[in-house]
């Protein structure tokens, strides 16, 4: 299908400092394997049948570059992305790799904070069924990281509500797109653009199909140092397929 598998890790993390002075986020372990975070969505990427992978990175990218090297190791082809001056925030880096001529005719593209079981077969067929340009993986529901309060008209709280999931879509960080949208898009939006907040508005702007895959499985954004850990460090592992063996 000339699928290119891209995963985005090349933020600075600052929510995770101090740790990330150390080590990139992506690399930061998780679950009872402790597994970095990229190498459960890389693993999940060889295991629903794409095997070349880039990684956009910046921030300590040897660190990453030294534990996954050529991607032999897990049955995939990996090559790596720098962000660079001209080429910034996450369509340039996305933008950067396809004129390095390292992308597929389609990218499956995953932030490289978010982990989700998500049928990235399905996902892809789907894509190619429809026809469309982009195709968002969506949720059905939102779990709020805060509280929500209702008022009367005199702003009295009658309720009150700690962190509801709400009846809402939202996009998760993973999507599929026909990369030659990015060739078409530079000249629009330069080369330091935004993929969800940019580049895919201007498509839909543009008249381009952008179309949603309903997600209704769970996923976790590990993006922040205190949503790390209230996560179960069994949950993570049992959701991609990992059992633990108790000696």
């Amino acid at each position: 299908m000339g699928v290119t598998g891209v995963i985005l890790a090349g933020g600075e993390g600052k929510r995770f400092r101090p740790y990330t002075e150390i080590v990139p986020k992506p690399m930061i372990p998780i679950g009872w394997p402790e597994k970095p975070v990229l190498e459960y969505i890389v693993e999940w990427m060889v295991k629903h049948g794409i095997h070349d992978i880039v990684l956009l990175v910046n921030y300590k990218w040897r660190y990453i570059a030294n534990y996954f090297g050529d991607g032999s190791r897990y049955g995939a082809s990996i090559k790596y992305c720098i962000d660079d001056e001209k080429y910034t925030n996450t369509g340039g880096a996305l933008l950067k790799a396809y004129r390095e001529g390292l992308l597929g005719e389609t990218a499956f593209i995953w932030y490289g904070d978010i982990l989700a079981p998500v049928p990235v077969r399905d996902i892809l067929r789907y894509h190619e069924e429809t026809g469309a340009d982009a195709v968002l993986v969506i949720t059905d529901r939102y779990k709020v990281p805060v509280g929500i309060a209702r008022m009367d008209d005199d702003g009295n709280v009658v309720e009150m509500r700690e962190k509801p999931e709400l009846d809402i879509h939202a996009t998760i960080g993973i999507l599929s797109l026909k990369t030659h949208v990015l060739g078409e898009a530079e000249a629009k939006l330069g080369t330091r653009f935004d993929i969800m907040g940019e580049l895919i508005p201007y498509m839909i702007r543009k008249g381009l199909r952008v179309k949603a895959y309903i997600y209704r499985g769970p996923w976790y954004d590990v993006g922040s140092l205190e949503r790390y850990k209230k996560i179960d460090v069994n949950e993570i592992p049992r959701l991609f397929g990992l059992e633990r063996n108790i000696s």
